[in-house]
């Protein structure tokens, strides 16, 4: 089970930890993902003590989640790669019960859609690959997100409280250019990451969850995402994508971030610390599924067969 306020509160720790790193203004987090665990560390932790009480006022001792999505497991289809598995859909806004679960699903359908699970339950299978258009497709999704509309103006309130990038003054104009900067590092982050450097390299850009297995196991498995990935094919890559995708971002905001400081040391440690943020979410990615069932929302994998099962392929 996990426990939501990790999030929030080893976030707080890490900001104060990389506090010298932020005060270079030329570094972007990608995209501000301290700013955004700490919303997502007080949302959940809000979720799990609303959902402890309406748990607590229910007369049925044992609850059932919600219903999911008709045929959540994957079907096979034919593409570029051969037979593959297509991963199941996402779960529909219309899906989550109530307004309080239906904002939760609508902030954080993001790690759904940036998440796949190998499929298990069909051997000699892989993913289907995803084209050009479904990258392109990915990259403007995430980009019109609620969520990253969200990020973008918390991170612009916490750059004018510490007045980063001086020259754009305050006032609702200063903030108004700050959240401009701070949407357009998200936007161009994730073309980086998400469409051009994944069409370049042949590279998946989404993250290949576990979902099953020994704790430890899974942590270093979301660790390991920040070097290795997969091909279109399902095969093992060196994650070209994360990298090259931090230096292209961090070089692009130095043409609308006046207060930007250069140089290798800032830089290098901006990328070190970006790159753990990534991480971070990987992690949260990886455990998604029991967050999910903590606050009782339906998830992307969960109607998915187990290992054990045998369908009929035919």
């Amino acid at each position: 089970m996990i426990n939501s306020g990790v999030f929030a509160f080893g976030t707080v720790e890490l900001r104060a930890r990389f506090a010298r790193i932020r005060n270079f203004a030329w570094i972007r987090p990608v995209p501000n993902v301290s700013n955004r665990l700490v919303l997502w560390g007080l949302m959940f932790a809000a979720a799990l003590g609303v959902g402890a009480a309406a748990r607590a006022q229910e007369t049925p001792p044992s609850p059932q989640p919600p219903a999911a999505p008709a045929r959540m497991p994957g079907q096979v289809v034919m593409n570029p790669s051969g037979m593959c598995v297509q991963p199941p859909p996402m779960v529909r806004l219309e899906d989550y019960n109530g307004p309080f679960h239906k904002v939760i699903g609508t902030l954080t359908q993001k790690l759904d859609r940036q998440s796949v699970h190998d499929p298990h339950y069909r051997p000699g299978f892989i993913l289907c690959s995803l084209g050009i258009k479904d990258k392109f497709y990915l990259f403007l999704r995430d980009s019109i997100d609620p969520e990253t509309f969200l990020s973008a103006g918390f991170d612009a309130g916490i750059s004018q409280a510490q007045n980063d990038d001086a020259p754009f003054g305050q006032g609702a104009a200063g903030y108004a250019k700050r959240f401009a900067a701070s949407y357009t590092d998200e936007a161009q982050f994730r073309f980086f990451k998400e469409f051009a450097y994944p069409t370049i390299f042949s590279e998946d850009p989404r993250y290949y969850r576990m979902g099953q297995g020994p704790v430890g196991k899974r942590f270093l498995h979301a660790v390991a995402h920040s070097v290795l990935a997969y091909n279109d094919h399902g095969q093992r890559m060196f994650n070209f994508s994360e990298w090259l995708g931090e230096v292209s971002g961090k070089s692009l905001s130095n043409l609308y971030h006046p207060g930007a400081q250069r140089g290798f040391e800032p830089a290098a440690e901006g990328i070190a610390y970006d790159v753990a943020m990534d991480v971070g979410f990987d992690e949260l990615r990886e455990f998604w599924p029991e967050v999910a069932r903590k606050l009782r929302l339906p998830f992307r994998d969960q109607n998915e067969p187990q290992p054990d099962a045998s369908p009929d392929l035919k």
